[in-house]
């Protein structure tokens, strides 16, 4: 499995069997899959999404957002959850235009899911980190 660095860019290979042992970046030796949502921007999304064979679960976001800082400990809560199954990542929308504008995104939060840089699904509004997960099993498999 193919897993891009969300530190370095650095694409690494990860055994199946290996995604839930906290894997590190043979690069820069930070950890590519430890449950926590990474930040991302215009110019690291489109490389982690491209690069990471995994589903990749973008929250886009702004600090100002009432509802997005309502759900951002719920989007962490399932990022640990599905550790190993999906890398989760954040991208502020008022930083981050271009990737905004790539994927139309119109309200937020809006949750766009990525499969090989391809979004498959996408979620609007807040929800809750069981919601969360149910939707990206539901997409996912």
């Amino acid at each position: 499995m193919h897993i891009a660095c969300p530190h370095c860019l650095a694409v690494n290979r990860v055994p199946e069997t290996r995604l839930h042992d906290d894997p590190t970046c043979g690069r820069c030796g930070k950890p590519v899959l430890d449950g926590q949502p990474v930040e991302l921007n215009d110019q690291t999304l489109a490389t982690i999404a491209g690069r990471t064979e995994l589903p990749v679960v973008v929250d886009f976001w702004a600090p100002w957002c009432g509802p997005c800082r309502q759900m951002a400990p719920q989007f962490q809560a399932a990022s640990a959850q599905l550790k190993g199954r999906a890398v989760f990542a954040k991208v502020n929308s008022d930083d981050s235009p271009a990737a905004s504008s790539q994927f139309a995104i119109r309200s937020i939060p809006t949750m766009v899911l990525l499969r090989g840089g391809r979004e498959i699904a996408r979620q609007s509004g807040a929800m809750g980190a069981a919601q969360i997960v149910q939707w990206v099993k539901s997409h996912t498999g």
